[in-house]
């Protein structure tokens, strides 16, 4: 018995012995733990190597097919998102130099409309592959040249009846026969009026930079030829009859027509302000010139005045093929008011209340 307990007090002493040694080892390593990281501390944050910043710029492959054939013409690749459909329609170009970029119309679909210029890629990409639809647009022709030539020919035309009667009508009629004053003051209204265009295409209006199909600018100097001829050859023919109820017929619509037109100039120097043009645009109100005022009853005054100076011509002269120019006039400025009318209305929240698009009360 005696020899057992020494045995379990032999052992007691062993267990506890090394349970004060482990005690004694965590102690040291909690101390060497905690001067490691005071150490560490003090020297600073580790620093680790700088990482390589791969950039991932994601290009996009065009592949441009024929609208009609629907056969491939050619793959512009090396894309960037950034890039516009008018960088594309310059790659487009210098892969087939037959074609001009003003010359190549985009579609995203067959049938569908030609993509703007200034469309991103990326606004129109479903994927890395985007499938575009070509269409040769034919000759085109920039819109100042197309304004300047469809103002300036209505300008020379009604010049060349008015100073050069003899070589157009019968010499001895032409030259036996007093003009009426009112030819003279048509001649004024009608230069002015054209001389005001194109001053305001040169100088005030914000012309597009993009560019219109020549056969286009054939129309327009069609129309505006051919009826400035029909007009000038009926009042400056030397049986040219006055208007019925005399001068205060001219007087009055003369006055009305300057009044018409120095309004449709305030409006196009208003319209063509930067608040007034681009996405941020907002819409033009009324200031202290009398002629802007018109902006509180209809969204397209400019087109109101203009309409006015040709129904006053009409009045002024009271001739036939004036009144047929202006009945087209008015059919096509209301076309295009309405048009206008409708885009204000989904455009500016606070344009509700403009009732008309451009005759008030009426239109």
């Amino acid at each position: 018995m005696f020899k057992k307990e020494k045995s379990l007090a032999s052992e007691c002493k062993k267990v506890l012995l090394s349970q004060g040694t482990t005690r004694t080892m965590v102690k040291n390593d909690m101390k060497n733990f905690h001067s490691l990281s005071r150490f560490v501390l003090s020297v600073g944050p580790l620093k680790s190597n700088p990482a390589v910043k791969h950039s991932k710029t994601t290009h996009f492959e065009i592949e441009i097919l024929d609208a009609q054939t629907r056969k491939q013409i050619c793959i512009v690749d090396k894309v960037a998102q950034t890039s516009t459909i008018h960088d594309v329609k310059q790659k487009f170009h210098k892969a087939c130099p037959k074609w001009q970029p003003s010359c190549i119309g985009l579609q995203l679909e067959c049938g569908g409309p030609f993509l703007k210029d200034y469309i991103t890629i990326q606004s129109v990409a479903a994927s890395s592959i985007v499938t575009l639809y070509f269409t040769d647009l034919g000759p085109q022709v920039n819109w100042t040249t197309v304004f300047l030539t469809e103002y300036t020919g209505p300008l020379l035309i009604y010049l060349l009846f008015y100073l050069r009667p003899p070589y157009i009508y019968d010499m001895k009629e032409s030259s036996r026969r007093m003009r009426h004053p009112v030819v003279h003051l048509a001649c004024f209204c009608h230069c002015l009026h054209y001389i005001r265009y194109i001053l305001e295409t040169v100088f005030v209006h914000k012309v597009s930079s993009g560019h219109t199909p020549l056969k286009n600018l054939i129309k327009g100097c069609a129309f505006y030829w051919g009826f400035t001829s029909w007009i000038a050859y009926y009042i400056n023919h030397p049986r040219y009859t006055p208007p019925s109820f005399g001068n205060r017929q001219i007087t009055v619509s003369a006055i009305s027509f300057l009044i018409c037109e120095a309004g449709n100039h305030f409006i196009n120097v208003i319209l063509s302000h930067p608040n007034h043009t681009g996405n941020n645009a907002c819409f033009p109100s009324p200031n202290y010139n009398p002629f802007t005022w018109m902006f509180f009853l209809v969204s397209c005054p400019n087109y109101t005045y203009e309409i006015g100076s040709w129904i006053s011509f009409t009045v002024m002269t009271q001739t036939l093929p004036v009144g047929i120019f202006t009945l087209l006039m008015s059919i096509q400025m209301s076309l295009w008011a309405q048009k206008k009318h409708k885009i204000y209305l989904k455009k500016f929240n606070s344009y509700m209340y403009r009732k008309s698009a451009m005759i008030p009360f009426i239109l």
